[in-house]
């Protein structure tokens, strides 16, 4: 385009130069014959410059990024105490920096945060405290779900204090839990929409108040399928957060796979698990309208004292969306975490499993002689995760 604006600066300047210069009407004959040439260049300028922006489509892309459990036992609580506050961010020190690189970034927060008035706990009721929301939102979440089956372990009033605690901190997005108003949530960036929902099994024995049934989102499908229908037209990508599945199981019950397909038969893009605790495999699932639904089954625990092996390793899921002529998911893989504590508790710390190394592992609350948690364990559950692995793995 810079050599369509010099050739035209070059018609302009000899014309004005003609105009200065001759006065004869042979002149003038030959401006007007020159005008003639010069509104055919002009023509045949424009008619390049239709078809160049017609044949160039820009291309945007948006990387999301995505945490499994954030589940805050008491030792946890106990560990982090300041003098009157709390203070959890150094346990996201170690993976701040990928939250902060991906354009959005989700995490299932497992706890509610209803304030001291409830007393702290963990299992079996979590109360987390507030000072939790901030430094989530300081690490670079931008999407924290709430549906799940502790989200009304302080009841009604405890989830509400949640939530009322999220409307303070504007850059955080809530799914699947909301005082009032509809489910779906829509999120615009690079040019992007990607549109939320989020649903959970049950609740652990409690109900939404029948004032309020909409509250927290669960598993209906008749309601899904409402949602889903709705909400597809108003987005170039569509999310839906599942909080599903059997405790502690590698791999996806039927359940899961049902519910996955019925997810995919609704021209979802994107399927994002969690509640077993532990890693499960990733799927591409077909769809009605000839592209495919990608489905993450569990991402694990990202954050917890649990005492298990399998239960403290997770991973971030990364998927990058671009939106040109078309709209697909160029790219996606999970990045493996490992939950670090001592043998007493402390130092509870996130580590990309390619910045973990052989002392941090020695000093881990689960390493022994036997080498129940080693490098060779944690190679075994990624080789069967059937998807990509971002990052080095020893």
């Amino acid at each position: 385009m810079e050599y369509v604006n010099k050739k035209l600066f070059i018609i302009f300047f000899f014309v004005i130069s003609i105009f200065s210069c001759k006065k004869t009407e042979q002149a003038i004959a030959e401006i007007e014959q020159e005008s003639v040439q010069t509104e055919i260049i002009k023509a045949e300028i424009f008619q390049i410059e239709a078809v160049q922006t017609e044949a160039i489509t820009p291309q945007y892309s948006l990387t999301l990024m995505a945490a499994g459990d954030n589940l805050f036992h008491r030792t946890i609580i106990r560990t982090h105490r300041k003098e009157d506050t709390y203070d959890f961010s150094p346990i996201y020190s170690e993976i701040k920096s990928l939250i902060e690189n991906a354009d959005l970034a989700f995490i299932n927060q497992e706890t509610v945060m209803a304030g001291e008035e409830f007393d702290y706990s963990g299992y079996p009721l979590f109360n987390t405290p507030q000072a939790l929301a901030r430094n989530l939102a300081d690490t670079g979440f931008d999407i924290v779900n709430h549906a799940n089956n502790h989200a009304m372990d302080m009841g009604e009033t405890g989830l509400c204090a949640t939530l009322d605690l999220w409307n303070t901190i504007p850059e955080i997005t809530v799914i699947g839990a909301r005082k009032e108003g509809e489910s779906a949530r829509i999120v615009t960036k690079n040019n992007i929409t990607l549109g939320f929902l989020s649903y959970t099994y049950a609740l652990n024995g409690f109900s939404p108040p029948a004032s309020n049934p909409n509250l927290v989102s669960l598993i209906n499908r008749r309601i899904m399928t409402e949602e889903i229908n709705n909400l597809r037209p108003l987005c170039d990508f569509l999310v839906v957060s599942m909080h599903w599945g059997d405790e502690y199981t590698m791999e996806p019950v039927k359940a899961q796979k049902d519910m996955a397909l019925f997810i995919a038969e609704h021209n979802v893009d994107l399927i994002i698990g969690h509640h077993p605790h532990v890693l499960q495999k990733a799927e591409k699932l077909p769809r009605p309208d000839g592209k495919e639904t990608l489905c993450f089954y569990s991402l694990g625990n990202l954050v917890s004292n649990q005492t298990e092996r399998e239960r403290v390793l997770g991973a971030l899921m990364l998927v990058t969306f671009v939106k040109d002529d078309d709209l697909y998911i160029s790219s996606s893989g999970l990045i493996p975490v490992i939950c670090h504590f001592r043998k007493d508790y402390t130092g509870t710390k996130i580590y990309p499993v390619y910045l973990y190394t052989d002392d941090l592992l020695k000093k881990h609350f689960l390493y022994d002689d036997e080498n129940s948690l080693s490098f060779e364990f944690i190679n075994s559950v990624l080789s069967k995760l059937n998807t990509g692995i971002i990052g080095f793995v020893q």
